[in-house]
């Protein structure tokens, strides 16, 4: 029995990419599969992804794009990030296509580099705002270009105005580049604006069963790919007036008993749950009580606890009961994107 184990189903992921190629046809896939596939594994997930539909593969970095072809991932595969010298020559080894929006990036590239131009319509990071600067680096890329991209800001809030503004620009922007392969649309504009989808999607948290609307992803078709797991080390009773954990943040009001599960903030499990969480202990909700310390956490498991050696989910499902990262990241006041990215090295991950 292992200490904690995030156990991700390929399965899952292979019939979400599924289920997103087929919504969003006829536009190609592409699966992000960054930061080591959102916490799930990037190889594993990127295999799935290939396997479920997905015509193309997205990361943000050069190192991820060499680690894929390093496990002997094929296919088409595009570095979305910022490159310096260094990494750009990682990334292209890695027979990768790189974005660009600086003339003096694409005079760095060989003859049979492919580039995919970034014009920023609003979200303010990469890309350049100005249009006739993207449609000079458009030029300069000449049979080297293979694409034009933006980035949406706001598609996955109810008030789709600046959307609107973003694709407006976009719309205006490659209107000068016909015959190009077009693309911006992230997972929340894949599943709410058709109109965004041009020649391809880069879905990122929907391909793992998340929501990118922060609600149920099951709205969607999508089954969630990851759980997290435990179990419960030691029970002992407590008695009122009989306090858990750092700081004394839990003192007991009854008498009760406790379970203490081997996982903790170095693992994933956020400090800012404290007192604010649930876990699935043999298949029941109990409350998380006391402080999350860097190696446990501690639960009220009532009068009639489970005996020690239960599973203990902390993301997951078990019969009727389950416990999402959408509802983790509610409590914690961020977005499930940071929920499973945030499950650390230590914990093992089972590709089931």
């Amino acid at each position: 029995m292992l200490r904690a184990v995030a156990r991700v189903d390929v399965g899952a992921i292979e019939r979400n990419c599924a289920r997103l190629a087929a919504a969003v046809a006829p536009a190609r896939l592409c699966a992000v599969v960054k930061a080591d596939g959102y916490g799930h594994g990037a190889v594993p997930a990127a295999r799935a992804a290939l396997t479920g539909g997905a015509a193309w593969l997205a990361v943000a970095t050069a190192a991820e794009a060499a680690e894929l072809r390093a496990a002997g991932v094929g296919g088409s595969l595009l570095v979305m990030g910022a490159l310096s010298d260094e990494e750009l020559a990682v990334a292209l080894r890695a027979d990768a296509d790189v974005v660009a929006w600086r003339e003096e990036f694409v005079a760095k590239l060989g003859p049979d580099a492919r580039v995919h131009v970034k014009l920023d319509t609003g979200m303010g990071r990469l890309g350049t705002r100005d249009a006739d600067e993207a449609s000079r680096v458009a030029g300069a890329a000449g049979d080297r270009l293979a694409g034009l991209m933006t980035h949406f800001a706001t598609a996955d809030e109810a008030d789709q105005s600046f959307v609107d503004e973003q694709l407006g620009r976009f719309r205006t922007w490659i209107a000068r580049h016909p015959g190009v392969p077009v693309h911006a649309a992230n997972s929340a504009a894949a599943l709410g604006r058709p109109d965004a989808r041009f020649d391809m999607v880069r879905c990122g948290i929907a391909v793992y069963g998340m929501d990118p609307f922060q609600r149920d992803p099951a709205h969607h078709h999508l089954e969630p790919a990851l759980e997290l797991a435990s179990y419960v080390a030691e029970v002992k009773r407590c008695e009122p007036g009989e306090s858990a954990g750092y700081g004394r943040r839990f003192v007991a009001e009854r008498a009760t008993w406790l379970g203490t599960i081997p996982i903790g903030y170095g693992d994933g499990v956020r400090r800012a749950l404290t007192n604010d969480a649930d876990v699935l202990v043999a298949g029941r909700r109990f409350p998380l009580v006391g402080t999350v310390s860097m190696d446990n956490i501690t639960v009220d498991l009532g009068d009639e606890p489970p005996p020690r050696g239960s599973e203990a989910v902390v993301i997951g499902a078990r019969g009727n009961e389950r416990i999402l990262a959408e509802e983790l990241a509610a409590r914690l006041g961020t977005i499930n994107y940071e929920i499973t990215c945030g499950i650390t090295a230590r914990v093992p991950r089972e590709h089931v």
